[in-house]
C-alpha cells in the first residue's frame, strides 16, 4: 500500500469517525434529565472502558513502551476525562450546533500549535487552506445558531467548548506520539482511554444515577458508550495511525456538519442561509485536505 493510500483510507477512518461523533449531541437531547457530565462520562467512560478491553492483548505487549512513556500516557487520559465534561456541558450550556463547531472548530488551530510548538512541523498550504475553510464555515454555522439560552449560558458554553477543543488535540496528540514511539495503535489508543475511564469513574458514581431511572435514560447512555465512543473512536484510532493529529482533526470538522442537520431536523434547532453557507464551506474543506492530488504530494502531509 503507498503511502498516498494510507493516508487516504486513514483520512476516511477517521471522517467515519466524525459522522458516528456527530449524532452524540442530538442522541444526548432524548436524556435532559440527565446531568451532562453523567452523559460524557458514561460515554467517554464505557467507551475508553470497552477499547481497553479490545486492546487488552496489545496493551500488555507495550507494558514496557507505555511505562517509560508514561507522561505521554497520562496527559493524554487526563485530557481524554475532561474533553466530554467540557463538550457535553457546552451543548447543554450553548445548543447542539454551537458547542459542537466550538469546539472542533477550534481543534485544528490548538493541534496545529501543540505540533508547532512541541515537534516543530511546519502545516503545508494545502492544510492551511483547507483549514481556513473549515474555520469559516464554522463560524458561520454559530453565527447562523439560533438558541433559547441566555448569553451568559452561551459565553459559558463557548468557554467550555474551547476547552473540549484544547483536550481533543491534546489526547490525539500524545496518542499520535505513542503510536510514533512504536506502541501498537490499538495499544496506544486502548491504554489512554482505558486510563481516562478510570478517572472518570467517579464522576459516573456521583452523577450517573438518572441514567438508570428509565429504559430512555438507559439507552441513551448504552448507544453513546457503545457507537460514538467505542466503534468510532476505534475507526480514529486506525486513522490517526495513519495521518497526523492536526491532519485528523481537521478532517473531523465533518462533525458538525452531521450534528448541525440532525439539529435541524431531529431536535428542531433553526438553521439558516448563512449555516447552509457553513457547511458547504466545511465540504470544501474536508475535499481540499482529504483527495489525492497528483505529482506526490499527501493529504495532509
Amino acid at each position: 500500500m503507498t503511502q498516498t493510500d494510507k493516508s487516504l483510507y486513514g483520512s476516511l477512518a477517521v471522517l467515519l469517525a466524525a459522522t458516528l461523533w456527530g449524532t452524540t449531541g442530538t442522541a444526548a437531547a432524548f436524556a435532559p434529565d440527565v446531568p451532562a457530565m453523567a452523559i460524557g462520562a458514561v460515554a467517554m467512560g464505557g467507551g475508553g472502558f470497552l477499547q481497553a478491553l479490545l486492546a487488552q492483548k496489545q496493551i500488555r505487549q507495550s507494558t514496557l513502551q507505555i511505562k517509560s512513556h508514561w507522561l505521554l500516557w497520562v496527559i493524554g487520559a487526563v485530557a481524554v476525562a475532561v474533553y466530554p465534561l467540557a463538550f457535553y456541558g457546552s451543548m447543554r450550556l450553548a445548543g447542539i450546533t454551537i458547542g459542537t463547531v466550538v469546539t472542533i472548530g477550534s481543534a485544528p488551530l490548538l493541534s496545529a500549535l501543540i505540533e508547532y510548538v512541541f515537534d516543530k512541523q511546519a502545516l503545508n498550504l494545502r492544510w492551511a487552506i483547507g483549514a481556513v475553510l473549515g474555520v469559516v464555515g464554522m463560524v458561520l454555522l454559530s453565527l447562523a445558531e439560533h438558541h433559547s439560552e441566555t448569553g451568559n449560558q452561551a459565553l459559558i458554553g463557548i468557554v467550555l467548548g474551547l476547552i473540549a477543543g484544547l483536550t481533543y488535540a491534546l489526547y490525539s496528540w500524545t496518542a499520535r506520539k505513542m503510536m510514533l514511539h512504536d506502541i501498537a495503535p490499538k495499544a496506544a489508543m486502548g491504554a489512554t482511554f482505558g486510563l481516562g475511564a478510570v478517572f472518570l469513574l467517579p464522576v459516573l458514581l456521583a452523577t450517573g444515577s438518572p441514567l438508570l431511572a428509565s429504559v430512555n435514560n438507559f439507552a441513551v447512555g448504552l448507544y453513546m458508550a457503545l457507537v460514538p465512543m467505542f466503534i468510532g473512536y476505534v475507526a480514529f484510532g486506525y486513522g490517526l495511525a495513519r495521518v497526523k493529529a492536526s491532519t485528523a482533526i481537521t478532517i473531523t470538522l465533518f462533525e458538525p456538519v452531521v450534528a448541525a442537520l440532525l439539529a435541524v431536523v431531529i431536535v428542531g434547532e433553526r438553521l439558516g442561509v448563512q449555516g447552509w453557507i457553513g457547511i458547504v464551506l466545511i465540504l470544501a474543506c474536508l475535499l481540499c485536505i482529504t483527495l489525492p492530488v497528483g505529482n506526490g504530494v499527501k493529504s495532509g502531509h
